[in-house]
């Protein structure tokens, strides 16, 4: 898979801004829960009263406060609290008389203050509450320790009536008293303080006529429209993401499939005896599908579910650190789950693909051989072996498929067991004073947040082993080191050696054979001449015609094209003196005139008729309306055999090479078309190199020059009459296609 990574690149600038879209996106995503517990804690609970410390106090209020507060509380309230009067202007320009509308001629306003001096602020009015509340305790005859059933936080209407007449008590209090009642306020968390205080606070608002239900609907408000905010903020983020991320994967499988596709132009016939057909295919398909998939995932969810994971635990603990250990056992099962399917999971995906190569490889070999198939009447027995391997595709993917599909359950199970446990432990803390029902419902929120992060990092438990077993095939056609290279210096050609082609002591093996294919070859081509190659099967006549276009490279020995080894120069060089027409013609789907122009773009209309006239081709192409315009289907399925080879002829034609090199090009032709062929090709081809292999005699026994395979060595070279009376081989071979006569 790191061997793939420089395919990213060039889309480094769009992976940085994805990775700045996806923190975005995750601190919007981590936020909502946050304002979601405002929303419940403040805005509903709380009335829309966010601090415990009133922005406005009536005299009497604040003297009831500031009787149970220590020396240095009220020095901090002298100093953020001013007296002011109904007809004077807050910040906002309204008078204090229109926004406090039963305030008397004189009230108390908070300064505009700091965040830190805020919360100062609320611990002191929360402190002095849970000291008034002890105070009023000990004098009714209670117990001093408060009952959390009777906390101020959870008293919902207070009667400032009842609380102003202890005021002449509370004065003649003895000042041990107070500090005692004091002291048993909460020391520690300041999040009850400011619950109790608040209380307090909307009872000081209701005493002054504020609008406590338009403060709380302003709220709400407020808030609800940061979250929309965040939401369509991190909603444009996850499009942007997903634009960016698949812009991303798509232009890199595009540059791996264009490079794999090079690689493989640049085959030689070791490299396709090494990979097989089918197998590139998938590798150039569906193994860089599986590519472009995990990249498409990945770079979102690589990102985004750490980032969410790590964030969702710290907002978690930083919302209740005594449920922290909820988020601990989550993880360690959830890791636990993972591990467990992937290690059963893991080791199949590796075969998948394999399985996918030998399908495509028998439902390649039955669409190319149905005829033959059909021919010997092996139907079912194709059908069988199909079905065998498809059933073997299937099964595996199925015993994939049953193992992951344990795992969403496990999910849901574990998500919905964590949810339990937190609504169990958050409840008792909310029953103890020790926690928000908000706070409890973002901490839950953050739970889930973890688990899905959790479960993105799983999927790419799915993608990646399938992404990294295509990636390293990818890899093995890529890191491929081809047989057939060009020289760092190549020779140029001798101009006056033009299309001579010669082989001196050649010897050839194919890779893992046992035995050479060609043995001491030597002889020579020359322009303006005929040469045949003729041999029983397997001899390795059509090696020789590999050997001439570096198809192959000679073992020993040297082959030389102009009088420079073929070695020495350039392949594109070398085959564009080369027209070659192969055993079975190939034709390339598009018209009849693409398909003749392919070996030179620019041939003109004229030259590509006379090479359709000369390969007789011209008779089935002036039936068809079209003309040169006819469709070629894909293959040349849509013409005979003898079509496809005439017309693969006159490709060759047009190019206008120095060396033709016909490798039984015309076995697939009637005798006629074969004997007007052969004349009209000995006018065309002039001064031209003209190497043919055949099997039938009567295609070569005009040829100036005629090479005899035996075994892959030469057992004759001559003229057909020389042959005929020094080479048994070759009398052997002609005795049988010839009659007596024209042995004679």
């Amino acid at each position: 898979m790191i061997k793939l990574a420089k395919y990213l690149k060039p889309f480094f600038h769009g992976l940085i801004l994805t990775i700045a879209l996806l923190f975005g996106q995750a601190i919007c995503d981590l936020n909502l829960p946050n304002y979601m517990s405002e929303i419940v804690n403040v805005g509903i609970q709380q009335y829309g009263i966010e601090h415990a410390a009133p922005d406005a106090i009536s005299p009497n209020g604040m003297k009831l406060m500031t009787t149970v507060m220590t020396d240095r509380e009220k020095q901090l309230i002298d100093e953020n609290y001013v007296p002011v009067s109904g007809t004077e202007y807050n910040g906002g320009g309204k008078a204090y008389g229109r926004v406090y509308p039963k305030a008397g001629a004189r009230i108390y306003v908070k300064k505009d203050v700091d965040e830190a001096t805020n919360a100062l602020l609320d611990r002191t009015f929360g402190t002095a509450a849970w000291t008034l509340m002890n105070v009023t305790q000990d004098m009714s005859g209670q117990s001093g320790q408060a009952h959390p059933g009777n906390t101020p936080a959870e008293v919902k209407d207070i009667d400032l009536a009842q609380l102003y007449q202890v005021q002449t008590v509370l004065d003649r209090l003895p000042e041990s008293a107070l500090n005692a009642a004091h002291e048993k306020a909460p020391a520690g968390d300041g999040s009850i303080l400011r619950q109790s205080g608040i209380m307090l606070a909307r009872a000081f608002y209701g005493e002054l006529g504020a609008d406590i239900s338009g403060m709380q609907t302003a709220c709400i408000l407020r808030i609800g429209l940061i979250m929309l905010l965040i939401a369509l903020l991190g909603g444009l983020a996850t499009v942007l993401v997903s634009l960016l991320s698949s812009r991303i994967a798509a232009g890199a499988a595009r540059n791996i499939r264009k490079d794999v596709f090079n690689k493989i132009e640049g085959f030689s016939n070791s490299e396709f005896d090494r990979f097989s057909t089918a197998s590139l295919i998938t590798r150039c398909t569906n193994d860089i599908t599986q590519i472009q998939l995990l990249l498409m995932m990945g770079i979102r969810m690589f990102c985004y579910a750490p980032i969410m994971a790590i964030g969702g635990v710290l907002m978690a603990v930083n919302k209740s650190a005594s449920m922290s250990w909820i988020i601990a056992l989550a993880c360690i099962v959830l890791v636990g789950v993972i591990l467990v399917i992937m290690a059963i999971a893991m080791p199949k995906f590796k075969i998948i693909q394999q399985l996918v190569d030998n399908l495509n490889l028998v439902s390649r070999e039955n669409l190319s051989g149905m005829m033959v198939i059909r021919a010997f009447g092996t139907q079912e027995h194709e059908k069988k072996r199909f079905a065998a391997t498809n059933e073997e595709l299937t099964g595996t993917n199925l015993y994939v498929n049953r193992i992951m599909v344990l795992f969403m359950p496990m999910m849901m199970l574990v998500m919905n067991g964590i949810s339990l446990l937190i609504v169990w432990v958050g409840a008792q803390q909310i029953a103890g004073a020790a926690m928000q029902v908000g706070d409890m419902m973002a901490f839950m929120q953050y739970a889930m947040q973890i688990i899905f992060a959790f479960l993105m990092i799983s999927m790419m438990f799915i993608f990646v082993p399938r992404a990294a077993v295509s990636a390293g095939r990818i890899a093995e056609v890529l890191e491929t080191e081809d047989a057939i290279v060009d020289p760092p210096n190549p020779k140029n050609f001798n101009v006056a050696k033009k299309g001579l082609v010669e082989f001196r002591h050649v010897y050839f093996r194919y890779h893992g054979a046992a035995e050479d294919a060609l043995s001491d070859i030597t002889f020579t081509a020359r322009p303006g001449q005929t040469t045949a190659i003729i041999g029983s099967t397997g001899s390795g006549k059509s090696t020789i015609a590999s050997l001439i276009l570096r198809f192959y490279d000679v073992s020993k020995g040297h082959l030389l094209v102009d009088g420079v080894d073929v070695r020495e120069v350039k392949q594109k060089d070398l085959r564009a003196k080369i027209g070659y027409v192969p055993q079975k013609g190939v034709l390339l789907t598009g018209t009849i005139a693409f398909n003749l122009r392919y070996g030179k773009k620019n041939a003109s209309d004229r030259e590509i008729e006379t090479a359709a006239r000369v390969a007789q081709a011209m008779e089935f192409i002036s039936e068809n309306p079209e003309h040169f315009d006819a469709a070629i289907a894909q293959g040349g399925a849509n013409v005979s055999g003898g079509q496809k080879q005439r017309l693969s002829i006159a490709r060759a034609l047009a190019k206008k090479p120095e060396i033709f090199i016909f490798d039984d090009s015309f076995s697939a032709l009637d005798f006629q078309t074969d004997i007007a062929l052969r004349k009209a090709l000995k006018e065309h081809t002039g001064s031209s190199t003209v190497i043919v292999v055949a099997q039938r005699v009567s295609t070569i026994m005009n040829a100036e020059q005629i090479i005899v395979l035996d075994e892959g060595r030469i057992a004759g070279c001559g003229t057909h009459k020389e042959l005929l009376k020094n080479c048994p081989q070759y009398y052997e071979i002609a005795s049988s296609q010839l009659s007596q006569g024209e042995l004679a």
